[in-house]
């Protein structure tokens, strides 16, 4: 058994980490914290009364590194960096959850803010499971992908050679609202989502820039991403409409099928996706269907689990020499 800790388990993703790793059979979790500390998880989560006791600390480097060999950290921007530097200093492997370590310098600088920890950024293995697989069995530090380009990357990565990487690439993408996490907001207020749905962000969210570099590191094409957000009046789930301009003909299903053959998480559906399907599971569902030369790609994720805490277990199962699929959900939430 690996011991294992999560910073940061009072939000959501910090949660799903922890009801994961309670039954995981490689990793003993032994430290818990957050940014104040001096409680227990259930009384963080009560749903976890009677399933696991144990203190929830301040987190502390040194803690941490006493305690575990790989600490997953379910923290916000910026607060990450701090801390992954000095774990990581101390021979602890990480696994991030936050943007700190998922993007170029220049790209992270010009979107979020200045990068405290560019010693160790150009060694972080974006964990996009099915495309660093390898690179993840050899990494100290793996990068979580945010939830939509997870959800969008998946989807239009295997069609980046059959299309026209000179138009515009458009990404409608819409998310259950546990995506904002738990601070409160007026976006998030029940009265503003309930019967509601609407577009955030529209051509200017932060994600944009993470598709189109990793579409660019992958496949070597630079492309106009226009992503377009939506909040919709759901806990969890992400759907992903993508649309593009083919430059040749294809059977969109065939080429889906023979590129994911072997990844086990990945479901190539005969009709257009739904979120319920994948509530609940590390599974991506996705469907292709093409117009003479209009390419449609939809997708569908647990913005919570394939979008953060499942992809980041299988990150860290990779990390240390486990199966990919360890202790990963596999169970959709129906009805």
């Amino acid at each position: 058994m690996i011991n294992v800790g999560v910073v940061g388990a009072s939000g959501y993703t910090g949660l799903e980490l922890v009801k994961m790793l309670v039954t995981h059979p490689g990793f003993e979790l032994t430290y818990l914290a957050t940014t104040q500390g001096d409680t227990s998880i259930e009384a963080l989560h009560p749903s976890l009364e009677g399933v696991i006791t144990l203190r929830v600390e301040k987190a502390d480097v040194d803690a941490v590194a006493n305690a575990c060999e790989l600490v997953f950290l379910a923290l916000p921007h910026k607060a990450s960096m701090g801390f992954a530097k000095g774990l990581i200093e101390k021979g602890v492997k990480v696994v991030d959850l936050s943007a700190d370590y998922r993007l170029e310098l220049d790209t992270y600088e010009a979107h979020y803010c200045e990068h405290e920890d560019k010693a160790h950024l150009d060694e972080s293995v974006y964990a996009l499971i099915e495309y660093y697989r390898e690179d993840l069995k050899k990494a100290r530090l793996a990068a979580g992908p945010g939830c939509y380009p997870t959800a969008t990357l998946l989807g239009i990565l295997p069609f980046i050679p059959y299309i026209d990487t000179a138009a515009p690439l458009f990404v409608d993408a819409k998310s259950g609202v546990s995506g904002a996490g738990k601070k409160l907001s007026e976006t998030t207020h029940f009265v503003t989502v309930n019967d509601n749905i609407f577009a955030y962000n529209p051509l200017k969210h932060r994600h944009a820039p993470e598709i189109a570099e990793k579409i660019e590191k992958i496949h070597g094409a630079k492309m106009n991403v226009n992503f377009v957000p939506h909040l919709i009046p759901a806990t969890r789930g992400e759907l992903i409409s993508v649309y593009a301009t083919l430059k040749e003909n294809i059977d969109p299903l065939e080429v889906l099928k023979k590129h994911y053959a072997n990844d086990k998480f990945i479901r190539i559906r005969e009709k257009p996706v739904d979120i319920k399907s994948t509530a609940g599971t590390h599974f991506c569902d996705i469907f292709a269907a093409k117009n003479g030369n209009a390419l449609f790609v939809n997708s569908a994720i647990d913005n919570l689990l394939r979008g953060a805490s499942s992809q980041a277990l299988a990150a860290a199962n990779l990390m240390c020499g486990y199966d990919e699929g360890m202790g990963l959900p596999v169970i959709s939430y129906i009805p």
